[in-house]
Formats: C-alpha cells, sequence, structure tokens
C-alpha cells in the first residue's frame, strides 16, 4: 500500500496554476512532439532536403533548432523551479552534492551518446536518409536505451535536487513521461 500523504506534502509546494510552470510544462511537452512530427513529415515528403539544398544541410538546420528548444525547455523548467518555494528539508549539502552527482551521470549519458551517434545520427539523421553504417552498441548503449533521453531526465532530476525544488521533481516527472512517450512513438 502507498502512502500518498508524502506525495501530497510535497506537491503542496507546487502552484500548478503558476503561468511560468504551465510554460515549462508545454515547452517540455512540445520539444519531442515538435521533432517527431517534423522528422516524420520530412521522411514523407523530403520537403526540407529540398528547402535546403540537400539532406544533409536539412538535418543540420533541424538540429539547430532542436538545440535552440531544448535551450528554451531548460530556461522555462529553471525559471518555473525558482518562482516556486523550496522543500526547506531538502535545502542541505548532502541534497545539493548527490543532485550535482546525478546531474553528473546524466551528463555523461548526453555527451557520450552525441559523439558516439555524432551529430545525424543525434539530430534525426536517419529521417532524411542519413543512415549509420551499423547500429550504436557502445557506452553508454551498451548500459540502457535511450540514453540521451534518460541523461536528459537525470540532469533535470538533479538539478531539481540541487535547488531543493518540488516544482522542479514534478517537472522532472514531465520530461521522463514525455520521453516515454517519445520512445513508444519513436519504437
Amino acid at each position: 500500500q502507498v502512502d500518498v500523504a508524502a506525495m501530497v506534502r510535497l506537491f503542496g509546494y507546487v502552484d500548478v496554476t503558476d503561468t511560468g510552470f504551465i510554460v515549462a510544462v508545454l515547452s517540455i511537452a512540445f520539444n519531442p512532439l515538435f521533432w517527431n512530427v517534423v522528422a516524420r513529415w520530412e521522411h514523407k515528403t523530403r520537403a526540407l532536403s529540398q528547402v535546403f539544398g540537400s539532406p544533409r544541410a536539412a538535418c543540420y538546420c533541424l538540429g539547430a533548432v532542436i538545440l535552440v528548444l531544448n535551450c528554451v525547455r531548460s530556461h522555462c523548467f529553471t525559471e518555473a523551479m525558482k518562482s516556486q518555494p523550496k522543500l526547506e528539508g531538502w535545502d542541505f549539502h548532502w541534497t545539493y552534492y548527490s543532485g550535482l552527482a546525478i546531474s553528473a551521470v546524466g551528463t555523461l549519458f548526453v555527451i557520450s551518446s552525441f559523439l558516439a551517434l555524432g551529430f545525424t545520427g543525434t539530430f534525426l539523421g536517419d529521417y532524411f536518409g542519413i543512415l549509420m553504417e551499423e547500429k550504436v552498441t557502445s557506452f553508454p548503449f551498451s548500459i540502457l536505451d535511450n540514453p540521451m533521453y534518460w541523461g536528459s531526465t537525470a540532469i533535470y532530476l538533479g538539478w531539481s535536487l540541487m535547488h531543493a525544488s518540488p516544482a522542479g521533481l514534478l517537472l522532472t516527472a514531465v520530461v521522463a513521461i514525455s520521453y516515454t512517450i517519445a520512445v513508444l512513438y519513436e519504437g
């Protein structure tokens, strides 16, 4: 049996009606939806490849847009977290350093995924017809599936712990749910 009292108390710190919080949720949900819709549209129509003159140029442009959207999402996440109260019982060095360690592991997964896949492998090159010679099975793909998604989620979790933020934890759950849906959609 689950004791929901702790969850209710924790999320009593979160104002889900706050405009910044809503914008953060929308930006979190928008990103994977955007890149999946655009990539599938490109795969069917080759419209971006035609506009940019080549699949590689189109993929690089989409990758740049995705990076900008990820910066916007992170900014919205941070601003929403800062505008909500901290959980004072978590505002200790051990929580901060635990969050820092989780973020470091997440960063390791994100960067090593990028290095293993390259830019076009990371940013949906397969939808543009830019295929890798073989499936990547080296680290971090040897440890878990979709390490970039879960690494990103870990970064947000760590960031939330570092700021003792219940709103950040709830937004991290939204990130995890969005990525879970994206994995189902992509699979």
